[in-house]
């Protein structure tokens, strides 16, 4: 059997399962759902955010790309966090990285020539490694320089979160959402906590976005 074939057989299956379970599934599943949590993972096929939290589809609000990264010059990922936030209204954003990211380990090596967007992706997570590059090489095994890196890279990612308007927009708008930064674990599938801000943190004045020119320069 050729593996698409069986996608659709499991699919078929899968459905009738639900369905035996619950006749109600789909009719429920077909209902507007109001998720409190938006989930940015990684890509990875190995983690999916309804089955490590047990939770009912419709229940979290996802985006994925590699690495789980806050990309402020992807409007895919822009479009995504806008709609949570402002239509949505999701009370936390929630990024979650993995141990094992095939992702960090390629951004610890060397760039190869014949992977041009991969490598102005990875780059994101270059720069954090050069960062923190004495912290990182300190570590004493390759897997814990991993690991570290992992870690970094999400509470990277929560700051990068903080600092685009939209969530300054909503910060200032009222008390939501948080933020918060995971790390899910392959060898136990355990998820942890690393990093998390509450809904109108103090930033760096560096980042802080001038919201009131924004606003009095539109009705100009």
């Amino acid at each position: 059997m050729k593996p698409l074939e069986r996608l659709l057989l499991e699919n078929k299956a899968w459905a009738q399962e639900k369905a035996a379970h619950d006749p109600e599934f789909f009719d429920k599943l077909r209902q507007p759902r109001n998720p409190d949590c938006f989930w940015i993972g990684c890509s990875d096929s190995r983690i999916h955010a309804d089955q490590v939290t047990q939770t009912e589809p419709g229940e979290i609000f996802v985006h994925r790309n590699i690495a789980n990264q806050v990309a402020t010059m992807d409007m895919n990922f822009l479009a995504a966090l806008e709609y949570a936030v402002d239509f949505l209204e999701v009370k936390h954003i929630i990024v979650c990285g993995h141990y094992g990211c095939g992702s960090i380990k390629a951004a610890m090596g060397k760039a190869r020539p014949d992977q041009l967007f991969i490598n102005k992706w990875l780059k994101y997570i270059k720069d954090i490694y050069r960062l923190h590059r004495e912290n990182i090489d300190a570590e004493s095994s390759d897997e814990a320089r991993h690991n570290k890196l992992v870690e970094l890279n999400i509470i990277e990612q929560v700051h990068n979160l903080a600092q685009t308007s939209v969530i300054q927009r909503a910060w200032r708008a009222g008390s939501r959402p948080d933020l918060r930064g995971w790390v899910y674990g392959l060898h136990d599938g355990i998820i942890k906590e690393i990093a998390s801000l509450k809904a109108g943190s103090p930033l760096d004045p560096i980042y802080e976005q001038d919201l009131e020119f924004s606003t009095v320069k539109k009705q100009l």
